[in-house]
């Protein structure tokens, strides 16, 4: 069997640590999908509770008038 070159061995190297980066990518940007949906879910449930607040405040002055 033939001998590596160091040139080889070289391009091996870097292409295992391109598939490393690569899949480190791939999974960052699937968790920051995610991130972004709970944020929005997260963003639409604080709008709804400030509204909540909004009108129960209302209705308490409204009492107290």
């Amino acid at each position: 069997m033939a001998r590596k070159t160091k040139l080889v061995r070289a391009a091996e190297s870097v292409g295992a640590a391109a598939g490393r980066a690569t899949s480190t990518a791939h999974k960052v940007t699937k968790a920051a999908k995610v991130a972004r949906k709970e944020f929005e879910a997260l963003t639409k449930r604080f709008e709804e509770l400030a509204r909540d607040v909004k009108k129960a405040s209302k209705r308490v002055q409204k009492q107290l008038r």
